[in-house]
């Protein structure tokens, strides 16, 4: 490896200890930072899709519990992007299905409604949830990447030690630097990666629990209609 004269503060710049790090030490340091890179993307992108897709769904829900003809609203409002909205749409087609002959089973057009809006609710989050997974990996992966480099960078580190036969400071810093550069760079990769994964999965969360409430509530507008039918 390398030696970096430390004569200045600039000898010991992230570019500078990059530039001089053994092959496999900036192998680790560039798929950090790649992964960093896409940890913000999803970060923030997913961050935005969620803020957007709780206001719809309020939205929505608002306008429904507004209107006093559900079969109306469904006519002009079933192909509306919003996972509250097809959830609507969901039980509303299963309510018209089981509802169309001229016996209707109550207790099995209950379950089979229930059935229905909780499957689409689970299949909503599983869309939401869909790349979280990026950043559940780099939390937990990225920590030991950046150590896997510390470690190379200081067995290299102690490897040149021993041949150059010279154990002063100028000889051991800099190839103790760049390793420890892979770490910091783990860390900067995992740390924002764990932070918003917990933090995405809980405003998930609200949003499931939501449109849980609203299935219920519309469950129950439906059970009532179903006392009325012959």
């Amino acid at each position: 490896m390398q030696a970096i004269e430390l004569t200045s503060g600039s000898a010991m710049s992230p570019i500078t200890l990059f530039i001089h790090a053994d092959i496999i030490v900036k192998l680790v340091i560039m798929g950090l930072i790649v992964a960093s890179i896409w940890t913000w993307t999803t970060i923030f992108s997913h961050g935005r899709r969620l803020a957007r897709i709780a206001r719809e769904n309020e939205a929505f829900e608002r306008e429904f519990w507004k209107t006093d003809n559900i079969d109306r609203f469904f006519d002009a409002q079933a192909k509306r992007d919003a996972p509250s909205a097809r959830v609507f749409a969901s039980g509303m087609s299963e309510w018209r299905r089981s509802t169309a002959g001229s016996n209707v089973d109550r207790e099995g057009t209950r379950a089979r409604l229930a059935t229905t809006m909780g499957s689409t609710v689970a299949a909503e989050i599983d869309r939401l949830s869909d790349r979280l997974n990026i950043l559940a990996t780099t939390g937990s992966v990225a920590p030991f990447v950046g150590l896997f480099g510390t470690v190379w960078g200081i067995m290299r580190s102690f490897s040149d030690i021993a041949a150059s036969q010279n154990t002063s400071l100028g000889v051991v810093a800099p190839g103790i630097a760049e390793a420890l550069f892979a770490t910091a760079l783990g860390l900067f990769a995992a740390i924002p990666a764990v932070i918003a994964y917990n933090r995405l999965t809980h405003r998930i969360n609200r949003i499931e629990a939501r449109m849980h409430r609203f299935a219920d509530g519309f469950h129950t507008t439906l059970s009532r209609e179903l006392e009325g039918v012959q």
